[in-house]
């Protein structure tokens, strides 16, 4: 518009006054058009009117759909809440459906396990098995758990008292029943013991006869133990309902377990009492046969009458040894007896291969008793842990663990302590296993010290046999189980077992000590020297590959110098023979034993005894080798001691008492006729004071040679060397000494 007036900027005014009549000129057309269109305003009128009339009629008519609408509502509403009761409904009763169900499933007991438990056959397998199944299942029930409020249905209550009642009626079926079977197998087992003789018990020297029963023979052939396993096999069967009675009714279970150790502990005590008393008249009967094999042979009044005392009531054992280290005095035999090969060898009835004899029957029968009553405790125990359910929770309540009176016939007693029964519980099931074994078997630890006892009386070598077989048991039954019964009995009686090693080894020892020589005649070889030979020889035999080596070791050690220090003693006090000669020939001796045996833990006392002999062999051959030329022997010393007072040596025949004349003249008094005769007579003086065992007396004859030879060679030295040129010599050769030496030996 402003582009239409160009003035507009320059002129306002007149640019507002154009604008205002152009406005003016607006605003009349627009009245005249209104003004012409009124006819169209009024038909528009119209039209709205007609419209309002219409809206009041779909007012109307959405007011009676509104009114019916309302109803239907009501109708939906009223459907609504009978739907949702419905679906309520339906759902209370799928759950208690279910509740139904699992009260069904649960806790109903068919017909057929209420059958068995109340009359089912406990004695065939089919029986077994249905008892077996309806117990288990009857426990399921027992032990289902209830929903909140289950416990109070009446149909709920009913059912448990119907399960406690099968319960009770089925334990006390169960326990009735197994009572009968303990009581049935001991009077079954009863009645095939052994009947051990009488006599047996008095006085323990006579072996069984021909007039004994079968059985006693049979098993005295035998000497073996009764197996249980029928018995076991038999139990086992019902060992898932012990299962059962134990997590059911505890006191029954208690029950049962307590009648079955009583019936058990005597049965085995009576079995056990049988063998060990079948063990003991075979190990008398062992001495009672080396006695009369050996009669004959001379033996010590005195070693007899100790040996018949000391064995008095348990066995008739004499041992006849003449090297035994338990003899006390001195043999007068000049013959050493001679060594077996082997244990076994008989064909030379020594008195000492008896006792080898003796002590190899003893040492299997020993074995045979070890080796009875170990699978006879692994297998019991094994049953009860299976029978009883033993291995399965780590605390329980001791079945036992409630205090028993004593037999009256005074029975041994277990070695767990009384007080020790009482206790509440034990921490663990091993350690109840352990205790009902204690019970049972409460008579093997005693009788085996009895065994032990009858052995170290017999023999107290048997103690090395003993300790070799008893440690290896106990190192085989510990690598299975440490803390088994069978373990720690057998380790308590191997301290015994120890025990008396240790009293033999001191034994022996005080023996030495108290040993007693002859006045009257030669010592020899001492009669512990020669016991220590046996000792060593049977010992290695014995602990060859065995676990306790050291503790032999140990005893060879005290032995070697307990014998070291009594030899040397007993020389002192000898006043017949020689203290070198007694010196010599038994570390001779010595020294041959270690030698041919080896035993590495006395190398060094090997090398003591070689060193003693040859020192003691050397000094004798010294001071016997001075008599036959005691003269010349003088006359060289005189002048042995003026060289050494700082005369020259060609100035001693200036001396007057060792001039040449004088050194004729003592030569003079050693003919050959003379010295071969000083030189018999020296022989015979040996001879006399030599024993026969060691044969020394060629070595002491050869040395006494050698050093005559020495001695020949010294004196012509020193006429030599101080009497120069004088051509002084002596009356004999050397070869001529040779022949002296030779021809006197051959004579003798």
């Amino acid at each position: 518009m402003m582009e239409m007036c160009e003035y507009a900027v320059s002129n306002a005014e007149a640019f507002a006054e154009q604008l205002s009549r152009e406005l003016q000129v607006l605003d009349g057309a627009n009245i005249q058009s209104i003004m012409a269109s009124e006819k169209q305003v009024n038909i528009l009128m119209q039209l709205l009117d007609e419209a309002l009339g219409e809206v009041d009629t779909i007012e109307g008519k959405l007011s009676s759909y509104e009114e019916m609408l309302q109803s239907v509502k009501e109708q939906m509403d009223q459907i609504s809440q009978s739907n949702r009761l419905i679906q309520i409904s339906n759902t209370n009763n799928v759950k208690l459906l279910d509740e139904i169900q699992f009260l069904v499933n649960y806790m109903d007991l068919s017909k057929g396990h209420i059958r068995a438990l109340q009359e089912g056959d406990l004695t065939s397998p089919k029986g077994i098995e249905a008892c077996i199944n309806a117990s288990e299942a009857l426990l399921q029930c027992m032990n289902v758990a209830l929903r909140p409020g289950h416990d109070k249905l009446m149909a709920v209550i009913q059912q448990q008292l119907l399960f406690a009642e099968l319960r009770d009626t089925f334990a006390r079926r169960l326990t009735n029943h197994l009572n009968n079977v303990f009581v049935h197998q001991f009077n079954h087992f009863s009645h095939f013991k052994m009947t051990i003789p009488q006599f047996y018990r008095s006085s323990c020297l006579s072996l069984p006869g021909h007039d004994q029963s079968s059985t006693l023979s049979q098993h005295t052939a035998e000497m073996s133990l009764p197996k249980h396993s029928p018995l076991h096999r038999d139990l086992l069967r019902y060992s898932k309902l012990m299962e059962w009675l134990k997590n059911t009714h505890r006191e029954k279970y208690e029950g049962l377990s307590r009648t079955y150790v009583d019936y058990m502990s005597r049965l085995y005590e009576r079995e056990i009492k049988d063998f060990f008393e079948v063990a003991k008249i075979k190990m008398a009967g062992t001495t009672k046969e080396a006695k009369g094999k050996f009669a004959t042979l001379p033996r010590k009044e005195s070693a007899l009458k100790q040996e018949t005392e000391s064995l008095h009531g348990s066995s008739g054992k004499l041992t006849g040894s003449t090297s035994s280290l338990n003899k006390l005095t001195v043999q007068g035999s000049n013959s050493r007896r001679s060594q077996s090969s082997s244990l076994l060898d008989m064909g030379n009835m020594s008195a000492s291969d008896l006792d080898v004899a003796d002590r190899t029957k003893f040492d299997k029968i020993f074995e045979q008793v070890l080796s009875e009553l170990e699978p006879l405790c692994l297998a019991e125990q094994d049953f009860i842990s299976k029978f009883f359910k033993l291995q399965q929770h780590p605390t329980v309540t001791p079945p036992l663990a409630q205090p028993e009176t004593e037999e009256a016939d005074g029975g041994m007693s277990s070695r767990i302590p009384p007080q020790a029964e009482h206790r509440q519980s034990l921490s663990s099931e091993k350690d109840l296993v352990r205790l009902m074994m204690n019970k049972i078997f409460q008579s093997i630890e005693t009788e085996l010290n009895s065994l032990i006892a009858l052995g170290d009386k017999i023999d107290s070598f048997n103690s090395l046999y003993m300790l070799v077989k008893m440690s290896h048991h106990v190192w085989t039954a510990e690598n299975v189980d440490p803390a088994s019964y069978l373990s720690t009995t057998l380790g308590n009686v191997l301290v015994t077992v120890k025990r008396n090693f240790d009293k033999c080894i001191s034994g022996q020892i005080r023996q030495m000590e108290e040993v007693k020589i002859s006045k009257k005649s030669k010592v020899g070889i001492l009669p512990f020297v020669t016991g220590f030979e046996e000792f060593a020889e049977l010992a290695e035999t014995i602990f060859r590959n065995a676990e306790r080596r050291g503790d032999l070791d140990k005893a060879y050690v005290k032995l070697i110098r307990a014998v070291f220090m009594n030899v040397e003693k007993v020389a002192n006090e000898s006043q017949k023979t020689p203290r070198d000669v007694v010196m010599m020939e038994n570390f001779h001796h010595i020294f041959s034993t270690l030698s041919r045996l080896k035993i590495s833990c006395l190398k060094a006392e090997r090398q003591e005894a070689k060193h003693k002999y040859t020192d003691h062999l050397q000094s004798h051959v010294i001071n016997s080798l001075g008599q036959p030329l005691e003269k010349l022997n003088h006359f060289f010393e005189g002048v042995e001691a003026r060289v050494a007072q700082g005369v020259r040596e060609e100035e001693v025949s200036y001396q007057l008492a060792f001039n040449k004349q004088e050194l004729r003249k003592v030569i003079k008094e050693y003919p050959g006729k003379e010295v071969k005769k000083g030189l018999d007579n020296l022989y015979k003086k040996v001879d006399k004071h030599l024993c026969e065992e060691e044969s020394l007396l060629q070595v002491v004859w050869h040395s006494m040679q050698d050093e005559f030879i020495r001695q020949y060679k010294h004196f012509e030295d020193l006429i030599g060397r101080c009497y120069p040129g004088s051509g002084i010599t002596m009356e004999f050769t050397i070869q001529d000494m040779l022949e002296y030496f030779s021809s006197i030996a051959q004579s003798h």
